[in-house]
């Protein structure tokens, strides 16, 4: 999953050494709880439910309170397992869109003695363009927090982001507290995350890889540190500790060579005293070739290796399975997670990663890694509750990306695991489930709502493609739109004078465009597709009769191409040449005959008023400079146009884009879109992500944008909510928002 880049945040450093605490944050709350807004209504937000999506980078256990556990991940914050419910609680919805960059997170940590303490490091990328990172600290189980500001970067989002935890409370010290990073080495707080400072006597040097200190695990009274750019060799350990928790010494014997480059996770077996070690050639999730398990008996410093399968289709000694190597290639792996049975002496988990080939495992050994079982053979998945990881082929998987895994301290026979796109649970050893109510982690770009039919909502996310959505409680029961199944979509269109006629574009394997006659139930694959939609699908538009198609193409890195026209349901396409390259093509509502492009590299609104065929500029001199402008059109209006520039404004045309005027009720539009009118009011309900005074949010328009009330509070705010929101055409009031990592909120007014 990708972020766009964004405005940094002005981070409060306190000093070249320490880092001093800001003001208490805001309470986390339930997806269902009311949000006051300045007229003195209220607003009850709720996810639409999918199921996941996303990356869950880590599953934390607390060790002290039965059924208490956190989970973590990449892009999405993180939230609290309600053992009750059955579900999950978000605990980071209260960060802002100046915090976009802090819903990443790195790593959680818990106190045992203090069953109420977490901890959360926040920071979704380390790069030069996004902002430092954060720590959260809760004496309630994340209810509510208090929050300092770092002055180093931390990196949710990148590689390595499934290692860890990086963050650990002290076994010698509750007020202590250890923070791995990628770029700054070790740091500390004494003050149980109050303020920090670098750890001057940590031995291991700058990172140049951006994986630094990959995971921190207490040992007894010893703490021990994963570093990520060894090799275990002398001079470049990966592995190193402290048992008094100032003096550092690198692990001695610890393993070395490609198969032990680098430490991913560990767990302590308190019975054994023994410490479990994965390790990869590369960080991951991807590109991970080889890898190996190994333990070290820290009462003798004796270190075996005890890895289930060898990467490349040999065995270990004590294993019973060699894997073929599928298709002709060796079947090459790293390895990912590992959880010790807190109640079995010797009994522990470890996961496959990166492995393609023969699809990634949890082996679990009873013995101390003498003998090992694979859980994937005996594994059988119901995942009728989220039918979208069927991935279009009615064979639910495995999963991929196994980094996060977890035993339950009071249930030895319930494991979990993450993967790329959920969180699987079992309770005894053989029958999956996704373990996932609550946890929606969907990045979320095309969104439109049908003005009739079966369907509250079409949707289109990274990494899941398009959905159809029956219902807003629960996941669609259609799974992902197949004929073609897109990895991620780049557009979503519905004709608006023939709602059952729809089009979508996307990544995909088998096809980059398909039409649906149904309303979006059913799909199929367009029969041609001009020669760069495989490397660049971009937006598509249909116009309001769906007699024409207009497809952009934009690769990922950013280079545009030439739009093509389709009025044969996309058996044959013909270029645009005056198309704006990597323009959003946007249809009249009203005229079929119209288009409309915003060229953002110039400033220029195009029009067509031969059905696409060719493009003339109208209004010239409007703000440039950013692909992220926005321009839609008023639901059952010829002409009327909104451009939202971001903080250059927002803007209108009634004129069909000949002269635009800039509104003056805000200052700041980011995104903008259209539902049922207020009762008595002749013009569309308006909402937008924008600023009308001081800060960003949602707003809701009932008199043409003459005037703003905010609908979402700030327990509410999802971090950036930049890419799309829409209104309900048939429920006033009613408001889907699309968010990059926090999957489709929706919001309606308590009446």
């Amino acid at each position: 999953m990708r972020t766009p880049r964004l405005s940094r945040r002005a981070v409060l450093a306190g000093g070249a050494a320490a880092v001093a605490a800001t003001a208490v944050s805001g309470a986390a709350v339930s997806p269902a709880v009311a949000a006051p807004v300045a007229d003195g209504s209220a607003y009850r937000w709720r996810n639409v439910v999918i199921g996941g999506t996303g990356f869950v980078t880590g599953v934390l256990f607390h060790p002290s309170v039965r059924g208490l556990a956190y989970a973590r991940t990449d892009i999405g914050g993180a939230y609290r397992w309600d053992d009750r419910a059955s579900r999950w609680t978000p605990l980071t919805d209260h960060l802002g869109w100046d915090d976009w960059n802090l819903l990443g997170v790195e790593a959680i940590a818990v106190d045992p003695a203090h069953p109420g303490r977490v901890y959360l490091a926040l920071g979704t990328y380390a790069q030069s363009w996004a902002g430092n990172g954060a720590v959260l600290r809760s004496e309630d189980r994340g209810a509510t927090w208090s929050r300092t500001d770092l002055d180093v970067k931390l990196g949710a989002n990148e590689d390595g982001r499934g290692a860890g935890e990086r963050l650990l409370v002290d076994p010698r010290d509750s007020d202590t507290l250890w923070l791995g990073t990628r770029h700054d080495g070790l740091w500390k707080s004494t003050d149980r995350g109050v303020t920090w400072a670098a750890v001057s006597g940590f031995p291991a040097k700058a990172s140049v890889s951006g994986q630094g200190v990959v995971f921190l695990v207490a040992v007894g009274r010893a703490v021990y540190a994963g570093w990520g750019d060894g090799d275990g060799t002398s001079g470049t350990a990966n592995l190193y500790r402290t048992t008094d928790g100032t003096a550092w010494e690198a692990v001695p014997g610890q393993p070395s060579g490609t198969a032990a480059k680098v430490p991913i996770r560990a767990a302590y077996d308190t019975h054994t005293r023994e410490l479990y070690v994965t390790y990869a050639n590369a960080p991951g999730p991807n590109g991970q070739s080889d890898g190996s398990v190994h333990k070290l008996r820290t009462a003798t410093g004796t270190w075996a290796d005890v890895t289930p399968v060898k990467p490349g289709g040999t065995t270990d000694g004590g294993t019973a399975h060699t894997f073929s190597s599928g298709g002709g290639s060796a079947d090459s792996f790293g390895y990912g997670g590992v959880a010790v049975d807190a109640r079995r002496p010797g009994t522990l988990v470890v996961s496959t990663n990166n492995r393609w080939a023969d699809i990634d495992t949890v082996y679990r050994t009873t013995n101390g890694g003498r003998t090992w079982t694979s859980l994937k053979d005996a594994a059988v998945f119901d995942v009728s509750e989220t039918p979208y990881l069927k991935w279009g082929d009615d064979k639910p998987k495995f999963g991929w990306w196994i980094q996060a895994l977890a035993v339950d301290p009071y249930d030895s026979k319930h494991i979990v695991y993450g993967t790329g796109a959920t969180l699987y649970g079992t309770r005894d050893l053989k029958r999956w489930a996704p373990q996932i109510r609550g946890l929606e982690e969907a990045s979320v770009v095309q969104l439109v709502s049908p003005p009739a039919g079966e369907a509250y909502l079409l949707s289109g996310s990274r990494d899941i493609g398009v959905m159809y959505h029956e219902r807003l409680t629960a996941s669609p029961a259609r799974g992902m739109a197949t004929n073609p199944v897109f990895g991620s979509a780049t557009g979503l269109a519905q004709a608006t004078a023939k709602p059952s006629y729809v089009v979508r574009s996307g990544w995909g394997d088998h096809g980059n465009g398909a039409c649906s006659n149904d309303g979006g139930r059913t799909w199929a694959p367009f029969e041609a597709q001009p020669d760069i939609a495989k490397n660049a699908p971009g937006p598509i538009a249909t116009n309001a009769d769906g007699s024409a198609l207009l497809w952009s193409f934009v690769h990922w890195d950013g280079t545009k191409y030439a739009a093509h026209r389709s009025t044969d349901n996309g058996t044959t396409w013909t270029e645009i040449s005056s198309f704006p390259k990597g323009a959003t093509p946007v249809a009249d509502p009203a005229d079929p005959t119209h288009f409309y492009a915003y060229d953002t590299d110039t400033g220029t609104l195009l029009a067509s008023t031969d059905s696409g065929r060719s493009f003339t500029a109208r209004a010239v001199g409007l703000p440039s400079g950013d692909a992220q402008f926005k321009l839609v059109a008023a639901p059952g209006r010829s002409g009327d146009l909104w451009l939202s520039a971001k903080w250059n404004g927002l803007h209108r045309s009634t004129d069909g884009g000949v002269n635009f005027s800039k509104v003056a009720s805000c200052w700041a539009s980011y995104t903008l879109g259209f539902g049922k009118a207020a009762d008595g009011a002749g013009y569309p309900a308006i909402y937008q992500v924008g600023s009308t005074d001081t800060i960003t949010a949602v707003y809701r328009s009932d008199d043409e944008a003459k005037t703003w009330t905010r609908i979402n509070d700030d327990a509410h705010q999802w971090g950036w909510t930049g890419e799309v929101v829409i209104g309900d055409p048939r429920v006033y009031g009613r408001v889907y928002l699309a968010t990059n990592g926090r999957g489709i909120q929706y919001g309606e007014p308590l009446r």
